[in-house]
Order: structure tokens, then sequence, then C-alpha cells
């Protein structure tokens, strides 16, 4: 089972999305840009991503068919 994570795209979801690691303290770590978002743009996002761990937790949790949860750091 992979780690708590976000795939982010602009529009429609993409294989080409980009991907946000969800930490165990909290925070999250930028997997990969693969859908090209602007610095500037992926910062903000990336702080609404941390402002919200806990129902991204949640919803992991929720939607996961192990209940193991495991964080990429």
């Amino acid at each position: 089972m992979e780690p708590v994570h976000v795939h982010i795209s602009k529009g429609k979801p993409s294989s080409n999305s980009t991907k946000v690691w969800i930490t165990k303290s909290g925070g999250c770590i930028l997997g990969h840009n693969k859908s090209r978002i602007p610095e500037k743009d992926l910062k903000y996002i990336m702080g609404i991503i941390t402002s919200n761990y806990f129902f991204i937790v949640d919803q992991w949790k929720q939607h996961s068919i192990n209940k193991d949860t495991k964080f990429y750091c």
C-alpha cells in the first residue's frame, strides 16, 4: 500500500498529475510536478494541503482497503 498522498492537476484528472506526499508530522512534500504547476501556485496549493491534513488523512482511511495508514516520512 502506498503512503498517504494526493494528486493535483489543473482541470480534469490526468495521468500527468502532480503528486504530493503527506507527512506524519502534518506537512507535505512534493513527490513530482508532472503537471508543471507554476512554483507560486504549487506553494499555495501545498499550503492548502497542509491546512487540510486531518481531513485528507481521514478521507484516506475511509477509502483505504487496508486500514494500516502509512506516511512517506
